[in-house]
């Protein structure tokens, strides 16, 4: 994890000129900009959007594959290799990885609730299996939910498993009662 860490810093220590090359694109892959997402507009009362920046990357597959240029197995966005050399291959190798330990943690829930190891697995049930990898990083602006200011905002996010990896910055917060006044987290 300290690698993707550093890589991650690498891609966002790049001058705002060169991630902006590697802009999002229609299909979420690529660089998002500070204040580009508001997560929450609701809630967010600034105009601007949350204070972060994200790098967005998903499965790929071959130009032949059935799957191919379907929603979630679009083409990445990837930097230079000149620019930062071995990064995608850095990235790519965490994401199958990081593909793999949501299969196991699939077979674990579905173990739990006493069905086949495999139930969570098969295709015909959910579809080929998919990941979006999104590298994040914050301003050192202290989220405030009543001041409508967020890092990122409060969000639901899509799929079947969530995996998270945060460094030593306090930044990941759970909603525990949507309706509690004052609101808990």
């Amino acid at each position: 994890m300290d690698e993707i860490f550093r890589q991650s810093k690498k891609l966002f220590d790049l001058p705002t000129t060169e991630k902006m090359k590697l802009l999002r694109n229609e299909k979420h892959r690529g660089y998002t900009p500070l204040f580009d997402q508001a997560l929450d507009p609701k809630n967010q009362v600034h105009a601007i959007g949350d204070y972060k920046e994200g790098y967005y990357i998903g499965c790929e597959v071959p130009e032949d594959d059935p799957n191919a240029n379907k929603p979630f197995f679009v083409p990445n966005i990837w930097p230079d290799s000149d620019l930062l050399p071995g990064w995608r291959q850095i990235m790519e190798k965490y994401d199958t990885q990081a593909l793999e330990v949501g299969r196991v943690v699939a077979r674990i829930i579905a173990l739990t609730l006493k069905l086949d190891a495999n139930f969570l697995d098969k295709p015909n049930l959910l579809g080929k299996p998919l990941s979006l990898l999104q590298c994040c990083v914050s301003l050192a602006q202290v989220s405030d939910p009543l001041k409508g200011i967020s890092g990122a905002s409060a969000h639901s996010d899509f799929g079947r498993i969530t995996l998270l990896a945060i460094d030593d910055v306090v930044s990941l917060q759970i909603y525990k009662d949507k309706e509690a006044i004052p609101q808990r987290w």
